[in-house]
């Protein structure tokens, strides 16, 4: 079994100040994450006035004034990578443009992650692969017919590439999940799998590990509470914490498979909790036993195995039986 690579994203949370983006690098790095993802917008390469808001959560007039305010230069893009590069975090951003490609080639990523909405993007996808990277694209507004197109213009390419299951729900409702997709994904692809959450909750991911997944990606915020437009879907910095050292004790146990038709192990504990037929009264010689004549007592081996009650059924005593004595073939006509 692979170990999962968890990418923590804070996409906007920084709310486009670049000193909160350092904070959040520094706080992510202490949760054992493998990689912590922006997100890269050059607003007139990538929208318009025209753009809707998915959500109000600010005072910008126009989305597009909302990603122009989330910009950040190269130079400062080279300064968040050399401070990941520090904390030995990998650094990833998803590009919404051609240019932000052109820029995050200049910042040198390992790789790109596709957002749901540029799936079905093929020229920002072709630009990627001109790059030579490897990708992971999110399924979240897909269909399956969508993801054949999208994995047959990857495959004719020969391109590296894996696929997250996501639903694009800000939060995600437990029955929203779709963790039955990962399985799906599988079969259908021979790709590595994984899943995207925004369900504000750790136990999502955790399920997806147990079914598989390769990768996991979530939202992190320092404040639910805070404005943005992913912070009510998002983990906060303990939660991430938690969740990590929840996968790799999972990935622990999955690696070492229990046998059952082996219990040599707990002789000795059996030994302790098992019991031993007794009597609940006192009872005469020549006496019939019945059920209700029956008690069982540890520890195991002071008298007839508690499982083998029936064979005592029926039969009379051999001599007198104080209430709650052990009960031994010795002491029965058999």
């Amino acid at each position: 079994m692979r170990r999962a690579f968890i990418i923590a994203e804070i996409a906007q949370a920084h709310d486009g100040n670049i000193k909160i983006v350092h904070e959040y690098i520094d706080a992510i790095s202490k949760t054992g994450v493998n990689a912590i993802k922006f997100q890269t917008h050059i607003a007139e390469a990538e929208s318009s006035i025209h753009e809707p808001f998915r959500v109000r959560f600010s005072d910008d007039k126009t989305r597009f004034d909302y990603w122009k305010r989330m910009e950040f230069s190269l130079d400062e893009w080279k300064e968040i990578k050399k401070h990941c590069d520090d904390v030995d975090l990998e650094f990833m951003s998803s590009p919404f443009s051609n240019a932000a490609i052109d820029l995050l080639e200049e910042v040198s990523v390992n790789r790109y992650k596709v957002g749901s909405g540029e799936v079905n993007n093929f020229v920002l996808l072709e630009r990627i692969i001109q790059t030579g990277k490897p990708i992971i694209i999110s399924s979240g507004m897909s269909s399956f017919e969508e993801l054949d197109k999208t994995t047959q213009f990857l495959n004719d390419r020969n391109v590296e590439y894996s696929i997250l299951q996501c639903t694009t729900s800000y939060p995600t409702k437990p029955k929203q999940l779709g963790l039955n997709v990962i399985q799906e994904l599988k079969e259908r692809y021979g790709v590595p799998i994984g899943f995207s959450d925004h369900s504000s909750s750790i136990e999502a991911c955790i399920a997806a590990t147990t079914l598989g997944a390769e990768i996991l990606e979530f939202h992190v915020v320092f404040d639910k509470e805070s404005n943005g437009p992913d912070a009510k879907s998002s983990l906060t910095i303990k939660e991430t914490s938690k969740l990590v050292q929840s996968v790799k004790n999972i990935e622990l146990a999955m690696q070492h498979p229990i046998n059952k038709n082996d219990n040599s192990q707990f002789k000795e504990l059996k030994q302790i909790f098992e019991k031993s037929l007794a009597v609940n009264k006192n009872l005469k010689k020549g006496d019939v036993l019945t059920f209700l004549d029956l008690e069982t007592k540890k520890p195991k081996g002071y008298g007839i195995l508690a499982s083998e009650y029936k064979s005592v059924l029926g039969k009379s005593l051999k001599r007198d039986l104080s209430k709650w004595d052990f009960l031994n073939f010795d002491d029965i006509n058999l």
